[in-house]
């Protein structure tokens, strides 16, 4: 008899995840983990952070030493990049030619970065940061020092390579659509603070404003124009403005999708052994009731975890709360919750708000929806039990430091 085989699609950290997770849970059959990249497995978030900053060195970001992959029997392969697949076949073909047949395969492919569609976009010193080259190449571009960066996007990708440029001795200036900084992300209110965190280390912003060109010549940019006609010098422009999910190979093979590619809280796609996971899945989360795409770290860990219970037909559910973080200058934070519900919802703070040092709760109908803790540690265990239970909570005693939350 021949050995079952899990394909893996996409050797990022939801991939690298699922081949873990099916090795921990027994399973041993055949895995292959393909992987549109030269490298082992890494994680994203110390791209704009630790590794940008400097901080860190590519080790650091790897999701498992590189002999953890022939020492669990994963064959990796990287550069081997997945084109699609026929389901009842149980066949993937491959973009270089060749193909696979599996018995379960799993989509990891991931997202793109967003970029910008204006003349002189494409010139070298215009950065995107996705992968770990772009984080070296910025990193080397930043640590000159004495430049003057323009970062077009003011999400946690641009606000984050802004502190890290500063901190290099640059000249910062972050360009936001919105007119507060991180507005769709964790409201005007909150925004504004991190934007006054920015401008209070020397970074100036250009808000509710947009990028019409980038002049330069062959060796760079050295203008950026916004939309109202401002020209802003510009030695290093980097684009930090979201990204897509990279749904191709699930599209040319004829998956449903939604904002990505549609699966249940299983990470089954809509066609008979397939399953997606990371960036690129759109997964049905039954506490909120409705699909979620979360683009965050944690939800590739998450993801991974589920599909490979699911693989192995084990009772699995997409059940963990949406969780990221940040670090900037001197503030680090972490945020759990649902940001749909926590749109327009009511913010109840516990803390120090002036000094930095606080937590912040969403509550919808008098329950806590979301939670983002700042310069506050060892908490966002409760702040997520809070979430997960959706019990009623008193304003006054979620405010008050002297109540532990576990007594909520």
């Amino acid at each position: 008899m021949t050995q079952p085989t899990v394909v893996i699609a996409g050797a990022g950290l939801a991939g690298a995840t699922t081949a873990t997770e099916l090795r921990t849970r027994g399973f041993d059959g055949r895995i292959l983990l393909l992987g549109a990249e030269a490298h082992a497995p890494y994680i994203r978030p110390p791209l704009s952070k630790e590794l940008l900053k400097g901080e860190a060195d590519r080790s650091a970001t790897l999701v498992h030493p590189d002999d953890w992959y022939a020492q669990n029997a994963v064959e990796l392969l990287p550069e081997t990049e997945a084109g699609s697949f026929d389901a009842s076949a149980h066949e993937l073909f491959l973009t270089g030619g060749g193909r696979l047949t599996f018995d379960a395969l799993v989509l990891a492919t991931g997202a793109r970065a967003r970029r910008l569609d204006v003349p002189g976009a494409g010139h070298g010193a215009v950065f995107t940061l996705r992968t770990l080259e772009e984080s070296e190449w910025l990193r080397a571009a930043l640590a000159v020092g004495g430049r003057r960066v323009v970062v077009v996007g003011s999400g946690w990708i641009g606000l984050e390579a802004a502190a890290a440029a500063r901190g290099y001795g640059n000249d910062v200036t972050v360009i936001s659509r919105s007119a507060v900084p991180l507005t769709s992300a964790i409201g005007a209110e909150l925004g504004g603070m991190f934007e006054r965190l920015h401008v209070a280390n020397g970074v100036a912003f250009r808000v509710s404003e947009t990028v019409v060109a980038i002049g330069g010549g062959d060796d760079g940019p050295r203008e950026v124009v916004t939309g109202s006609g401002e020209r802003l010098p510009a030695d290093i422009v980097v684009v930090g403005v979201g990204a897509v999910p990279a749904v191709e190979v699930g599209e040319r093979s004829g998956l449903t999708l939604g904002d990505g590619i549609l699966v249940d809280h299983g990470m089954r796609a809509s066609a008979e052994d397939v399953y997606a996971v990371g960036d690129v899945a759109d997964p049905y989360l039954p506490a909120l009731g409705r699909h979620l795409r979360n683009e965050h770290w944690a939800n590739a860990i998450v993801g991974g975890e589920v599909a490979a219970a699911a693989i192995l037909g084990e009772r699995a559910s997409y059940d963990a709360i949406p969780y990221f973080y940040s670090d900037q200058y001197d503030l680090g934070m972490e945020y759990s919750g649902y940001a749909p519900l926590a749109a327009d919802a009511e913010i109840v703070y516990r803390g120090d708000r002036d000094a930095g040092e606080f937590i912040a709760f969403w509550l919808r109908h008098d329950r806590v929806v979301a939670g983002m803790n700042v310069n506050v540690w060892d908490v966002n265990e409760g702040v997520q039990r809070l979430i997960r239970e959706g019990v009623r909570v008193d304003r006054d005693r979620l405010s008050d430091e002297s109540v532990d939350l576990a007594a909520l």
